[in-house]
């Protein structure tokens, strides 16, 4: 999922970005609870992209995590079947978001009911950089074949299977950079619904209409 919306669902309602993405952030439990009561077992989450870092804005997002985390972990009721992973490029992030990135994957490492990843400062042309420079690091001096089964693992989700389907909220009928190494032959969704407001009713007709389409892969 593109978690797309937050700041004008802020301007929309009257509130502060502050509020827009807190209001973004506890409607990922929603999401959760309807894809593990739909027996989902991969839900990746594009939070922030390596693009958007760089915006003055991204310090609230920061400060959501900082102060945040602690009550938002406790509250979410769902911790002991969630398996969160966080994907993205580490370097420049603050020291204290590495630590808390650290704390809650070391707390959900043994749960196994839902692989939860969140994208945070994630673009595709990183991950491939990262890719690159793994594989040379890896195989330094080495005769290699570069193969799509070499590729796939060092991806960051080289571990699951590629998304079957990938929804986008906020309107925008694109990709953002996300995931695009991975996203061949994925049915895409978009809605006008921006991310603070989509809820269990829309997300299970979205399901219920992807069930119906015929999937044949390129063939």
């Amino acid at each position: 999922m593109i978690m797309d919306g937050n700041k004008r669902w802020s301007k929309f309602n009257n509130l502060s970005l502050k509020e827009g993405y807190l209001k973004g952030l506890y409607n990922i439990k929603k999401i959760v609870k309807v894809c593990i009561e739909e027996n989902i077992k991969h839900l990746t989450l594009y939070a922030l992209s390596s693009e958007n870092a760089k915006r003055p804005s991204v310090s609230i997002i920061f400060d959501i995590l900082a102060n945040e985390y602690t009550q938002f972990f406790e509250e979410f009721e769902f911790k002991n079947d969630v398996k969160i992973k966080i994907i993205g490029e580490k370097k420049g992030l603050p020291s204290n978001i590495h630590n808390i990135f650290s704390i809650i994957e070391k707390k959900t490492k043994e749960n196994k009911k839902l692989n939860l990843n969140i994208a945070f400062n994630y673009g595709t042309n990183k991950e491939l950089l990262s890719i690159i420079n793994n594989i040379i690091a890896i195989h330094k001096n080495k005769k290699i074949i570069i193969d799509d089964a070499l590729l796939q693992e060092h991806m960051y989700l080289s571990n699951i299977p590629d998304p079957d389907l990938l929804i986008r909220t906020g309107g925008f009928q694109r990709l953002s950079n996300f995931l695009l190494l991975k996203l061949s032959y994925t049915e895409l969704f978009f809605t006008k619904t921006l991310w603070p407001d989509l809820n269990e009713k829309e997300l299970l007709k979205i399901f219920e209409n992807y069930k119906n389409i015929e999937r044949n892969y390129g063939l």
